[in-house]
């Protein structure tokens, strides 16, 4: 009786190789197919990339079983394992086929990641040259909202300054009440897409703060000041930031805005100047007046 357990359970097993090895007959065709469907020069859809993986790994799951189950044949119930060396060698080709086939759709994956990569900079690139040739203080921001935001910014730093001036020389008409910005800094981010998704999300800035995507490897900003606040204080700020999400692997720019014509400089050139020169995980203060005078740092 016990041997007859056995030997059915044994039996079962095979079954098992069996039924894989029909699905792998059945299906490695229709994955051939479909990673036929990924190449360089097409667009593809997620659907389609995502389809392929869960097939592959679904496949790699059946040759796994398939060759677990014949060391356990060929181990404890070998007395009843009935060898199949046209079905071993099947299931050792279909192993090579989807290894193969597999390695090239990941090889065109990369590929397409590269061109899209490069596309986005030389846009990023153009973008930027664009802003850099049409200057002003609004063409720091993409967003015609930011923009405005940051105008509205500058106007009442403007106002504030003169109201700071005025009160010197004699009693004038007060033109800002004491909510007014203190000082401004403008800060850029740049670095892996990865880094950057992250310290947007979990970074929660205050509500008269501006934030932008401003390409896939950088992201703008501007901190209003309410209260005088020195630039190694925002430094440190920083700093901490980076540090608390795992030694972010990006680059820092911050910016300090005093008056008005400090806006009239080439911001967007003073960023492509200095960003190359900034490591991985520093933040790095630049002066917007010193640098105008040398023309880079």
């Amino acid at each position: 009786m016990e041997k007859d357990r056995t030997e059915r359970y044994a039996e079962s097993l095979q079954r098992m190789i069996r039924n894989d090895y029909q699905y792998l007959k059945e299906t490695i065709p229709d994955f051939q197919e479909l990673c036929r469907l990924v190449t360089p020069e097409k667009n593809v859809p997620s659907k389609l990339v995502s389809d392929i993986r869960e097939m592959y790994k679904e496949l790699r799951n059946r040759l796994a079983e398939i060759n677990g189950v014949k060391q356990l044949l060929q181990g404890k119930y070998h007395a009843y394992y009935r060898r199949d060396p046209l079905l071993d060698k099947e299931v050792m080709e279909f192993g090579f086929i989807l290894k193969n086939t597999y390695t090239r759709f990941e090889s065109v994956m990369l590929q397409k990641q590269k061109q899209e990569w490069r596309k986005g900079k030389e846009k990023e690139q153009a973008q930027t040259q664009t802003g850099k040739d049409q200057g002003g203080p609004g063409k720091w921001f993409r967003s015609s909202e930011n923009q405005m935001g940051l105008l509205k910014a500058l106007r009442l730093l403007k106002e504030l300054d003169y109201e700071a001036r005025s009160e010197e020389m004699g009693p004038e008409r007060r033109l800002t009440g004491e909510s007014g910005p203190r000082s401004l800094t403008l800060f850029v981010l740049a670095g892996e897409v990865e880094s950057l998704d992250r310290f947007q999300t979990t970074v929660r800035f205050r509500e008269h703060d501006l934030l932008e995507r401003y390409g896939p490897h950088e992201l703008r900003g501007l901190l209003v000041h309410l209260r005088a606040i020195s630039p190694s204080q925002l430094q440190k700020v920083f700093e901490r930031l980076l540090e608390e999400r795992g030694k972010a692997p990006l680059k820092c720019l911050l910016l300090p805005i005093q008056s008005e014509k400090e806006m009239d400089q080439d911001l967007n050139g003073l960023v492509q100047t200095t960003l190359p020169k900034i490591g991985e995980g520093e933040v790095r203060i630049v002066s917007v007046s010193s640098w105008s005078k040398v023309g880079s740092f």
